[in-house]
Order: structure tokens, then sequence, then C-alpha cells
């Protein structure tokens, strides 16, 4: 008899979100089946090495949308025109590396010989830092024709570091899920959220929902609702006070990044270097939001977006 996974094994196996798996399910690239005795998703061996094969060429930076596409192809030759693809993208991008490494080198010889008490000098050093400029924002040098046993590694060093904008939520009326499974989570919570969509509002920044994780793989899911809700009108879930406060948020694609995974690194050496510091109180927690949850918005698009909320404060402030 097949093995059969759970998701919280598939998760850990592969380092990767019960969201993200989900995720997966929902854009037909993976399927997940259901026992008799065991209410949650199950994942067997066909679908374990579908997701593999999902990882490794997420790694190579090819698209959700391109990966349905190999899926359904009945032979490997649209593998190979992506990857061939994906080869000359590379080339391109090194190209434009190699030649932004010679401007700046350039560059530097100039700053070397410039005499900036001459106009004309500090115009051109000008020019040229203008110039520098335009390349690196057309450069997004985020592959590696690595082999497959180096590929984690390489990728992620090749990977820019995530834009971090500073959020102040304010506090809101929120009803949630309270801890449960993911699947109930994702499941009859969604399902519940969906059916009474009325309740939802636009929050400020756009967030109206946010997704976190306990420690053993549990979530808590809340979603904003107007003054006028009740206890009542929320049954069987709770109605919440959710407190807001300062977040540092960034942006991931298609799940990738979980809570713990480059995006949140990212942050955290950005914190670094800022006026700000993790806020550890408790009851502050990092969470996701998704951007785009509409099937029209995440098709066009041909990816999923999901910005991260790390809580923090002003360095050196003692909170109350």
């Amino acid at each position: 008899m097949t093995e059969l996974l759970k998701i919280r094994e598939v998760s850990s196996r592969y380092d990767i979100s019960a969201r993200a798996l989900r995720y997966y399910e929902d854009m037909g690239l993976i399927k997940s089946t259901r026992s008799a005795d065991y209410a949650y998703r199950l994942y067997d061996e066909q679908a374990v090495k579908r997701l593999e094969q999902i990882l490794i060429l997420r790694k190579l930076n090819i698209s959700i949308k391109d990966i349905q596409l190999i899926f359904q192809a009945s032979e490997s030759e649209l593998l190979l025109t992506v990857l061939e693809k994906r080869a000359k993208d590379i080339e391109d991008e090194a190209t434009l590396l190699r030649e932004l490494r010679d401007i700046i080198l350039e560059f530097i010889e100039q700053i070397k010989k410039a005499d900036f008490s001459k106009a004309s000098d500090v115009k051109q050093l000008y020019e040229k830092a203008s110039k520098i400029e335009n390349h690196i924002t057309t450069i997004a040098y985020d592959g590696n024709a690595a082999p497959i046993n180096h590929l984690l590694d390489v990728t992620d060093k090749l990977k820019k570091a995530p834009e971090v904008r500073i959020i102040q939520i304010n506090p809101f009326r929120a009803f949630s899920s309270g801890v449960d499974t993911i699947e109930n989570v994702l499941g009859t919570f969604q399902q519940w959220q969906e059916a009474h969509n009325h309740f939802v509002k636009k929050l400020i920044y756009g967030a109206p929902d946010f997704l976190w994780f306990e420690e053993d793989m549990s979530a808590v899911w809340i979603w904003a609702v107007e003054e006028w809700v009740t206890k009542e009108d929320v049954m069987p879930y709770e109605l919440i006070t959710f407190e807001g406060g300062l977040y540092a948020a960034a942006m991931s694609i298609d799940g990738d990044d979980d809570m713990g995974g480059r995006v949140y690194s990212g942050i955290l050496k950005w914190l670094e270097n800022s006026g700000f510091e993790l806020d550890e109180r408790q009851g502050r927690r990092t969470m996701g939001h998704m951007v785009n949850p509409t099937d029209e918005i995440r098709n066009a698009l041909g990816y999923d977006q999901m910005d991260l909320y790390v809580p923090i404060k002003i360095r050196g402030r003692k909170e109350r």
C-alpha cells in the first residue's frame, strides 16, 4: 500500500508552508487524497514527486503559469523550450552584470582622478552615477544554472533582498477562526467567511485579513468586520479586537517563502541597519496577508502574492 503523508509531514520534509501546498493544489499542480478515517488532506507518492518537480522548477525561477503548461504537455518539448528561454535570460542578465561591473570600475577610477572643486568633474560623476543607477534598476538577476544539488544555496544567494516598508495598523474589530488546524482554517473557516462576505470591509493599506501560524503548525485567521457586526452574527466563531501595531512588511511570490523563509530573513537583515527592532512581546506575531486572493487576479498575474508582516518597535523603546 502506498504511504500517505499528512500535510504537516510534507510541509516539514520540504520546508514549505501548508498554505503554499494548498495554493499549488488550487492551481491544479498537485492533488491530495482523503481516507475514510482521516478528514484532512493526504499526499501519496505521485503527489510528492510532483511537488518535488514544482520546487525544482520554482528554484529555476520558472513561473507558476509556465509550470501549469509544462505539466499539461504530453511531451518534454515544452519543458526544454522553457528551460532554454530561462538559460537565455540568465545569459542576458550575466552580460548586463559584467557591463555593470565594468561601469563601476570605470567610475571608481574617475572618482580617484576627479577634482571636486571643478563643477565639470562633479557633473561628469553625477551623469556616470545616473547611468549606473539605470543599469541596477533594469537588472533582475535571480536565477542560476548550477547543478540541482547546489540549486537551493545558489539561488537564495542571488535573490534580491526584499523591499521593506513600515506599516502602522490601527486597532480594528474582526472575527477569528481561533487556534485551529490549517485544514479547518483554509477549508471550513474560509467557506464560512466567503458565505458571509458582506461582513468584510476594506481596511487602510488594503489588508482586511491576516493569517499566522502557531509553533505546532496550527493557525489563526482573522477577518475585519464592520462596527455593527455582533457576536451572534459571527457564531460559531469569535468576535475580537485586533490591537494593531507597527510592522515591517515585504512581499513574497507564490508562497515559496514561509514565515521563516527568505523574505522573513531579509526583513531581519534590514532591521539591523534601521532604527527599529523586533517587537517580541507576547501576542505580537509575524502574519501573512494574501494581496490578490481572487482567482481572476491570480490568473491574470500568473502568480500569487503574499505580504509578510513582522512586528517591530522603535529601537530601544520600552513598550508597555
